[in-house]
Parts: C-alpha cells; sequence; structure tokens
C-alpha cells in the first residue's frame, strides 16, 4: 500500500487528540494497543450504564439493535463503504470461516508467510476437498498472484512486526489474474486510512485499535458477491426482520450483509458505539499521523530503521523484559521481537520515557 499521506499534526488535530488522549486512564505507559486496545473514558461509562441496566431487570433485548446499527454505520464510514455491506460477529476466524467454505473445490488460495492464523487456518481446514493453501513471503504477494489463484487472503498490517501490504500491486496484479481479495485490516482500522470497497472482502476485530470490548468483529462484502456467500451461520439475528422471523421456516433472511451477522455479545456492541465515534471525531488523518509520528519518534531516539507504520518490531536484550517492568512500560513480544504500538492514547511523553529506557537495547 502507498502510504502518501503527511505525518505531521496540524494544531486543529493536535487539540483533538489532546482532548481525546484525557479520555484514558492507564497509569503505565500502555505500547500495546496492537494486542489489546485502551478503552476510552466514555466507552467504560456506555458499558457500565448498561450493567446497571441489566442488573435493574429493566432491559430489553431489541433496545440493543440500536447500538448494533449504530456501530455498523459508524464502522462503514471509517472503512468508506455503505453499511449495507457490513456484517458484525464476535470473531474475525467466522467470517474468514465463511469466505473458505465459499471456494469452489480445488481452489488455490495465497497466503502470506507468518501471517495471523485466523485468515489463514480457515482455508486449510478445506484441504479435504482440494483446496490448496499457498504461502510465499509478504513482499512477493502480488508477483505470486497467477490465473490459478482464487483468493488472496492477507492482512493489510502484519500483526507479528506491524509491516503494511503494497495493497495498490496486490490489487493491481489480482484485477489482471481476476484473483478475489480477502483483507483482515484488524491492525489497521483505528490508525491506518483504509479503503474497504477496493477488495472483495475485509474482515477486522474491533478490540485492538478500534479500542471496543473484545467479542465484536466486522465483514465488508462487495454487493455483487453477497450471492456467492452461503450464510452458513444463518443466525436468527440475520433475518429480514429479526423480531418477527424468530421461528420456524421458511429461511428469509436480510438482503444485504446483514444476512452474514452472528447474533451479538450486546455489551460489547454497547461499547462499540463510544469507541468508534471517539475515532470518527479524531478523524483517520489526524489518528496516522499521530500514530506513525510517534513511530518515527521512537525509532529515531533508539536508532532503528524509520518505520511506516503504527506498530514498531526490534530485537531486545536480556535486559529489556526487567527495565520495561521497572518503567511501568507495557509491549509484547511477538514473533520473538518485541513489538511496541503507539496509537490516540499515547503521548510524545510516553514515547520519549520509552527512548530513555530502551535506547542501546534494541536493533533492528
Amino acid at each position: 500500500m502507498l502510504i502518501t499521506r503527511e505525518i505531521r499534526v496540524t494544531p486543529e488535530q493536535r487539540m483533538v487528540l489532546e482532548a481525546a488522549r484525557r479520555e484514558f486512564a492507564a497509569d503505565v505507559i500502555f505500547l500495546n494497543s496492537a494486542t489489546m486496545g485502551l478503552p476510552p473514558r466514555r466507552t467504560i461509562e456506555a458499558v457500565q450504564a448498561g450493567l446497571i441496566e441489566w442488573t435493574s431487570g429493566r432491559a430489553e433485548a431489541p433496545a440493543y439493535d440500536g447500538a448494533v446499527s449504530r456501530a455498523r454505520s459508524l464502522y462503514a464510514d471509517l472503512v468508506g463503504v455503505d453499511a449495507s455491506s457490513v456484517a458484525v460477529g464476535g470473531q474475525v476466524s467466522v467470517f474468514a470461516g465463511l469466505i473458505a467454505a465459499s471456494l469452489p473445490d480445488n481452489s488455490e488460495v495465497l497466503t502470506a508467510a507468518g501471517d495471523f492464523t485466523s485468515i489463514v487456518f480457515p482455508f486449510h481446514a478445506h484441504a479435504d476437498r482440494g483446496v490448496s493453501a499457498r504461502e510465499v513471503p509478504l513482499e512477493d504477494l502480488a508477483d505470486a498472484v497467477t490465473s490459478r489463484t482464487s483468493l488472496v487472503s492477507v492482512s493489510l498490517v502484519q500483526s507479528a512486526n506491524g509491516h503494511v501490504l503494497d495493497l495498490d500491486a496486490l490489487v493491481s496484479a489480482c484485477d489482471g489474474a481476476g484473483t478475489r481479495i480477502l483483507l483482515d485490516t484488524t491492525q489497521a482500522v483505528g490508525w491506518l486510512p483504509v479503503d474497504a470497497g477496493r477488495v472483495a472482502y475485509t474482515v477486522s476485530g474491533g478490540y485492538k485499535w478500534q479500542l471496543i470490548p473484545r467479542g465484536t468483529a466486522f465483514l465488508t462484502i462487495q454487493r455483487d458477491l453477497l450471492d456467492e456467500v452461503r450464510p452458513l451461520n444463518a443466525s436468527w439475528y440475520a433475518g429480514a426482520e429479526r423480531w418477527s422471523s424468530i421461528y420456524g421456516a421458511p429461511l428469509r433472511l436480510a438482503k444485504d450483509a446483514r444476512r452474514f451477522d452472528v447474533s451479538p455479545a450486546w455489551l460489547s456492541w454497547i461499547g462499540a458505539v463510544p469507541s468508534l465515534e471517539l475515532l470518527t471525531e479524531v478523524g483517520t488523518d489526524a489518528l496516522y499521523a499521530h500514530a506513525v509520528g510517534l513511530a518515527h519518534r521512537f525509532c529515531a531516539g533508539v536508532a532503528l530503521p524509520e518505520s511506516r507504520s503504527a506498530i514498531v518490531s526490534a530485537v531486545a536484550d536480556d535486559d529489556v523484559p526487567g527495565l520495561m517492568r521497572s518503567a511501568g512500560i507495557v509491549g509484547v513480544t511477538r514473533a520473538g521481537r518485541l513489538r511496541l504500538s503507539f496509537h490516540v492514547s499515547t503521548s510524545e511523553q510516553d514515547v520519549d520515557k520509552a527512548i530513555e529506557v530502551l535506547s542501546g537495547h534494541l536493533r533492528s
């Protein structure tokens, strides 16, 4: 993906970012949104209010539909598609499994080496009917597409190291070969501008960069492909009129992407709305400039190569775990490397402290 947006936060964007950052209350330097995003204050308050209503006995199941609908619309706006192209569920792998099951026998699927298994395993599970999953290095993905390739399943941003896919090259190669793309945007939506309409399918988990409680996921599907994917889950929640089609045959599902909905975990979707509203208020340009700008600041401070991602991955020496614990810095080890991620909740002061603690202990 060719990212040409300027990595500079304007004074106006800085004011919005500072207001947003005041909604976070971590008592550590949290550099781990790629694992589990921090909830803003408004999200905590919304979920607590939902718990109180549930506890009081006054909660009504149909009333939760408003939160689900609002979250669907907000997410659609973030990724540049119409809400009718978005399905909601609980896990990325459930939606990836739907796409895997829709492939004809003997299809070839192209995947990236070391990609997250939720968009790899579902295709290997169909080996008994001749579906083959061919793995190549991420940088070779576009060149590996052939006329035999039915689908490319790949993350827009790699979970292990934050590498950003060259989506322009992949789309060009797939257009030429008549190949569809399933794009996992879990590590992208929330900091990287995403145009989901460019590809056949996208899947995204909400509990990382989107700052949503776990148990939320989204599928986008191009409208002309709706009838090619069998709604294997056929949830009651996917009914055309969900509260009047909850008993008996015949099958009567929604006409749009909502036919793929999985019954939602209500409290998680209550929390989804304020988190997505916060991201929308800040805006994708500001989120991108802020996150990548902080990653640049960190890399420069610890003598690592410049990153074009909000995720920084580095080899850490044996002192690093103890140094981070002592300083209250939260990151994670993935694929044998330290992984740090910078988001709306991160300040320049957080980054400067991390530089002070980790300088001299990391290498590329």
